[in-house]
């Protein structure tokens, strides 16, 4: 035994024992992500740097790291090496974007198979598959409507999860929804009229309209992102199937605030990323567009946020946001 010990300590310590290590680990276990943008912002920040478990829905099928390349065959044609657990409703999850296999998003899972969803101006509705009497059992009267003949929960997270907002940078992205619609109807969600429901009504040619509406096919999962307004989610390009599912994240292990001033005003040429809440908090009273705040911006930039390193996340999320 000692023997072995002995080889088991000269292999790891050589350069390819450490390569087979890390990319074991990184398989099978952990792997490191970064937040890019702000669609889950207040939970997930822009430069939190997070540990995310490969383990907690199963194994994924191993692919080569930053080529995105699988190395082995997905013998059980759902995209994991060992199948597990399905993601529940209210775990922030993170997974392969349907359209680009290369691209990691990470959400909130809202709904699961068989759910019914209604997105109204501010409010998310669900329909739970299990029924009018599993609703009334899990939710308080008072975020319960009865709509269409069924109950649904308003809000359902949103007083659970304090990151959770609906505070649009720009167009409010229902608005933006509707136009999808209008212009190719290449989204998820359709425009539907809800008696009953307490929501703006919008017209769309000789239609009249209130809400979005959406099922969750089986063995997929809703994800929106926290920050409501503003992410790009299942709203635009539906449910995430189980064979894309990679991960759910862990531990933050490292925080900067990295963006440029005019990243934060402006976001990209679409005005993706723009942030004003943040400039507005920085720059307190003084207007976001002046030199004056553009100065406190920058020096406070590449700060480290010492409140969020070495948090977990799933205690973190059930905190006042700390940005």
């Amino acid at each position: 035994m000692k023997n072995f010990f002995s080889k088991l300590y000269r292999f790891s310590s050589s350069w390819t024992g450490t390569i087979i290590i890390v990319l074991a680990l990184i398989f099978f276990v952990a792997q490191s992500f970064v937040i890019p943008s702000g669609s889950m912002k207040r939970t997930l920040l822009i430069g939190d740097f997070l540990f995310a478990k490969k383990f907690s829905y199963g194994i994924p099928t191993p692919t080569l790291p930053w080529l995105e390349l699988p190395l082995l065959p997905d013998f059980n044609h759902n995209g994991h090496l060992i199948e597990g657990p399905r993601p529940k409703r209210e775990d922030i999850v993170i997974f392969r974007y349907p359209k680009n296999y290369k691209i990691h998003y990470v959400k909130r899972c809202v709904a699961v198979g068989g759910d019914e969803i209604l997105y109204a101006d501010k409010k998310l509705l669900i329909h739970f598959h299990e029924g009018d009497a599993y609703i009334k059992a899990h939710y308080p009267a008072a975020k319960i409507k009865k709509l269409r003949g069924k109950l649904w929960v308003e809000n359902p997270y949103k007083e659970k999860y304090p990151g959770i907002q609906y505070a649009p940078e720009g167009e409010p992205i229902f608005n933006i929804l509707l136009k999808y619609y209008a212009y190719n109807k290449k989204i998820d969600v359709v425009p539907v009229y809800v008696e009953g429901l307490d929501a703006p009504v919008y017209k769309m040619g000789s239609e009249v309209i209130n809400a979005l509406y959406a099922k969750v096919d089986k063995d997929h999962y809703y994800m929106i992102g926290d920050n409501r307004d503003n992410s790009n989610d299942s709203r635009f390009w539906g449910s995430v199937p189980y064979s894309l599912i990679v991960g759910k994240p862990w531990l933050i292990y490292m925080s900067i605030e990295h963006r440029s001033y005019d990243r934060v005003r402006n976001g990209d040429k679409f005005g993706n990323g723009r942030d004003r809440q943040s400039l507005k908090r920085v720059c307190g009273d003084i207007p976001i567009d002046s030199p004056e705040c553009k100065k406190l911006w920058d020096k406070q930039r590449f700060t480290v946020r010492w409140g969020r390193v070495g948090r977990l996340i799933d205690t973190l999320q059930h905190e006042e946001p700390i940005e």
